[in-house]
C-alpha cells in the first residue's frame, strides 16, 4: 500500500524583518496531508496562516525546511518547475478574488486551462458545470465587476477547481458568503473530496466550518498543533 502523502512540510521556518527586530512566523511546522483530507488552519490574527498557505503552495519559500509533493521535493526548484506544480496541481482561493474584469464568469473559470493549453470547448463545458454547482448558473457572462463579493468568491471557487487540482488551498473562502451560499461551497468541496480525493487546506475563523473538517489544526507561536 502506498502511505506517501499528498503534501509533506518538515521543520518549515519563516521570519521577516521588521525594522531592527526579527519577527518569526512559523517556527519547525511540520504538517502532512492526505488525499482527500480536509484540514482546517485556525489561528489568531497574525499567526502566520496566509504566510504558511502561500508557502504550501509554493507561491512563497521557506526560509529553511522541506516540502514535498507526492514524494517529489519541491524545496530549490525553480520557479517555471514550481509555476508548472501549481497550475497542474494546486488550486487557490484566497481572500483577494483577483479576478480579470475585463472577462466574463465564464472566461474567468476557464483561465487557468487556456494558459495550460487545454482545449478550449471541454474547458467551457468543465466551467459551465462548475459555475452550476456554486449556484451562478444564470451569471456566466458578467464581468466581475457587476457580481457580489460573494459571487465573485464563487466564481473564484470554480476556477480554483477547474483544473481538477489534487490539492485546493482556500484562505477564509466562505468570508463572504451568506449562510446557505457557504454551505453549498463546503458541500461541493466534501463532496470532491469524498468522490476525487481532492484533499482541502482552509484556514479559517469560522469555528463551526472548521469543526465540519476532518481535522482542525491550531498554529499559534509559529508552532502548528
Amino acid at each position: 500500500m502506498n502511505n506517501i502523502p499528498l503534501l509533506q512540510a518538515t521543520a518549515l521556518c519563516k521570519s521577516y524583518r521588521s525594522g531592527l527586530d526579527t519577527i518569526t512566523v512559523l517556527n519547525q511546522v511540520d504538517v502532512s496531508i492526505q488525499p482527500g483530507e480536509m484540514t482546517a488552519i485556525v489561528g489568531a490574527s497574525g499567526s502566520g496562516k496566509t504566510t504558511l498557505l502561500q508557502i504550501l503552495g509554493t507561491l512563497d519559500q521557506p526560509d529553511s525546511g522541506q516540502l514535498s509533493f507526492r514524494g517529489t521535493e519541491l524545496t530549490g526548484q525553480g520557479e517555471p518547475a514550481l509555476a508548472g506544480h501549481r497550475n497542474a496541481q494546486v488550486g487557490f482561493i484566497f481572500q483577494f478574488h483577483h479576478l480579470l474584469p475585463e472577462f466574463s464568469a465564464l472566461e474567468n473559470v476557464m483561465m487557468p486551462g487556456l494558459i495550460n493549453g487545454r482545449p478550449r470547448a471541454a474547458l467551457k463545458k468543465k466551467g459551465l458545470e462548475l459555475l452550476e454547482r456554486v449556484g451562478l448558473g444564470a451569471r456566466l457572462q458578467h464581468r466581475s465587476g457587476e457580481l457580489s463579493g460573494g459571487e465573485q468568491q464563487r466564481v473564484a471557487l470554480a476556477r480554483a477547481l477547474v483544473m481538477d487540482p489534487a490539492l485546493l488551498l482556500a484562505d477564509e473562502p466562505t468570508g463572504n458568503l451568506d449562510g446557505a451560499s457557504g454551505q453549498r461551497v463546503f458541500a461541493l468541496l466534501r463532496e470532491l473530496s469524498e468522490n476525487l480525493g481532492l484533499a482541502v487546506i482552509m484556514v479559517t475563523h469560522n469555528m463551526e466550518l472548521a469543526a465540519a473538517m476532518d481535522r482542525c489544526l491550531t498554529l499559534a507561536d509559529g508552532n502548528l498543533r
